[in-house]
């Protein structure tokens, strides 16, 4: 008994260094969503730019969609503006907003300053339909199929790198499901 008591110490190291290890190897910015292949959520939220007009899943277009969350207290917003603007262009895709937790008056301002890329941006003051969707902080960004299903969470600042190695690959599969379902019902 008193041979194991000695190698003990050298027993837990070895699995804290394990566990270490493992910790250590894991990508920070991979969280999973518990919604991704599911339906967005439904929601009645008032359109940022009017708060007379409320907006539904409904006022979606057809196809591909990326939703935003962003926020004018968010510092990795305001870095990753210039690259959503720059991606806005992109016809494959719809791209909306959720501005996260935020003042109008802010937010309104912001777009104004920084311009708008969104197709409509939606005002989620109490952060309802954020906590719908798992929303930890700002940004997050969504990538929404044809069928309004989520198909990727991404929580941190969407870059022409990250964009590369994540999205645009997953763009060209949702292209494809689209073109091969269009195929289908025409076949």
């Amino acid at each position: 008994m008193s041979k194991v008591i000695r190698f003990l110490p050298l027993i837990l190291f070895v699995l804290l260094a394990i566990l270490l290890f493992r910790g250590l190897s894991l990508d920070p910015t991979a969280m999973p969503s518990a919604l991704e292949g599911k339906a967005f959520p439904e929601f009645q939220l008032t359109e940022l730019q009017d708060e007379n007009k409320t907006l539904s899943k409904d006022d979606f277009a057809d196809g591909i969609k990326l939703v935003n969350v962003w926020a004018t207290w968010c510092p990795g917003c305001k870095y990753e503006h210039p690259f959503l603007l720059k991606i806005a262009r992109d016809k494959r895709f719809a791209l909306y907003g959720v501005n996260y937790k935020d003042a109008r008056d802010d937010a309104l301002q912001w777009l104004e300053q920084y311009n708008n890329p969104f197709q409509f941006t939606m005002f989620d003051v109490d952060g309802k339909l954020g906590m719908d969707l798992g929303v930890y902080g700002a940004p997050e960004t969504f990538v929404v199929d044809h069928n309004n299903r989520i198909r990727k969470r991404f929580a941190g600042i969407l870059d022409e790198a990250v964009w590369q190695q994540q999205f645009e690959p997953l763009l060209l599969q949702l292209q494809q499901e689209v073109q091969d379902s269009s195929n289908n019902t025409r076949g």
